[in-house]
């Protein structure tokens, strides 16, 4: 009897093992078609961010240092709206080769009263053959559990340009969440 029971136990764990691994292997092939879809860009929100003056820290061991304070802003967009919270900075380094590397840190206040950390960073390069290049971002949001939480599960790239149309200086980030 212990025999006839345990042979119809392993059949029925191989039955589900070989099922099991049907279902894992139809799942790992829908995962590479995904996987090798092309990525696309999808709007998430566009922020004016409002600046201080620089504060130059001056030379170190890996380049020109400097912070520049962040004031506040806004931010728009089909499913956030707020505004961007004084009391950020963003902390640059002039390499050698001229670029400057770009990291902030502020906060976000929606309008429904969260707030939201970004820490955002990208390079500024000089102009080549008179055209300046395209400032591209890679920000990372770290949102409370809740409506906001896909800031923080999602990857996504900002469009970075000084703003021209104030009277302070700011600069307007475009994001786009890669889908």
């Amino acid at each position: 009897m212990i025999n006839r029971t345990n042979t119809i136990l392993a059949t029925v764990m191989l039955t589900a093992v070989v099922a099991g691994s049907g279902r894992a292997q139809a799942a790992e092939g829908s995962g590479a078609a995904a996987a090798n879809a092309k990525p696309t860009l999808e709007f998430a929100f566009e922020e004016t961010v409002t600046l201080k003056k620089g504060i130059p820290v001056g030379m170190t061991a890996l380049g020109k240092r400097n912070i520049i304070p962040i004031t506040g802003g806004t931010i728009k967009g089909p499913k956030i709206n707020g505004t961007v919270m004084p009391g950020g900075w963003d902390w640059q380094l002039t390499r050698a080769d001229g670029c400057t590397q770009i990291s902030a840190d502020y906060m976000l206040r929606t309008d429904d009263g969260v707030v939201i950390n970004v820490v955002n960073k990208g390079v500024i390069c000089p102009p080549k053959d008179g055209k300046p290049a395209a400032v591209r971002t890679q920000p990372v949001f770290e949102p409370p559990l809740g409506k906001y939480e896909w800031l923080g599960q999602s990857v996504f790239v900002g469009t970075l340009v000084p703003t021209t149309d104030q009277s302070t200086p700011a600069v307007k980030i475009r994001f786009y969440r890669v889908r």
